[in-house]
């Protein structure tokens, strides 16, 4: 597989960022100020550089949040507080604003998205038959390999996800660990995903599956029950927030930037 250039499909879908206040491990986090923006700000300005989207919205369950969009000129929906994922808040989401064929799953930590891996996500549904889209990277360092929190992907020849883990796949058997990069060519997953709408409205009604219980990933509830997911492989890193640590990292980097 190369890796996709392909030409964006003009304004072929919705893109969704589901954003919630309450999280675990950083409470508050799409209101967190970011080289003065929010960090729900810079994602929505991120997404609205795509060529591919014709409309862009919050998908929030949290009033504080919803202000915040009102205040930057954003658009919004108010989504129930009991969803389990991002996926489950963007099917509510297409009950509300019907009319589109393709949903973007655009993440609300990653305030440095590049709109090119929306719009290289979206040209896999150039093909009709393909109703689940997501991106995957070439790991190029070891550590990351054994990364339970860098979650790894195997394809088949024609770009499809076989399976998902955070384990390293493939076992390389005849190698040290020191040196699977080495030997086998291996790929993470980078966490945006695509839908057709009556995809996505199917598999938010599939109960957990075992493979998804067990790796704790839910693209697996998928895969088990027989949908096959496309992928394209992007060259392009993406930088996640998941906690106040890691801003703290990312505020040291902008400032070294602004030094320069």
């Amino acid at each position: 597989m190369n890796v996709g250039k392909e030409k964006p499909l003009q304004g072929l879908g919705l893109g969704i960022i589901p954003a919630r206040f309450a999280s675990t491990r950083f409470p508050g986090k799409p209101l967190v100020d970011i080289a003065g923006k929010s960090m729900i700000q810079r994602v929505y300005e991120q997404a609205s550089k795509s060529k591919s989207l014709s409309k862009i919205v919050v998908a929030t369950d949290d009033e504080r949040i919803a202000d915040e969009v009102k205040r930057f000129g954003g658009e919004f929906v108010i989504t129930s507080p009991h969803h389990q994922s991002g996926t489950d808040r963007c099917a509510e989401v297409i009950e509300q604003l019907p009319g589109f064929d393709i949903v973007i799953n655009i993440q609300g930590d990653e305030p440095f998205i590049e709109p090119t891996q929306i719009d290289l996500l979206t040209t896999c549904f150039a093909e009709k038959k393909v109703q689940l889209a997501t991106l995957i990277k070439v790991i190029a360092d070891q550590e990351s390999i054994y990364n339970p929190n860098s979650p790894k992907v195997v394809v088949d020849v024609n770009g499809r996800a076989m399976y998902f883990s955070r384990s390293p796949i493939p076992f390389i058997r005849n190698g040290e660990p020191g040196v699977w990069a080495e030997k086998h060519q291996f790929y993470k997953h980078i966490g945006i995903y695509g839908y057709r709408t009556e995809a996505l409205k199917a598999i938010t009604k599939l109960p957990p599956s075992s493979l998804e219980i067990a790796e704790s990933l839910e693209q697996l509830r998928w895969i088990e029950n027989g949908f096959y997911i496309q992928t394209k492989i992007t060259d392009l890193e993406t930088i996640a927030i998941d906690s106040p640590e890691d801003l703290l990292k990312l505020n040291k980097f902008l400032d070294a930037l602004k030094s320069d």
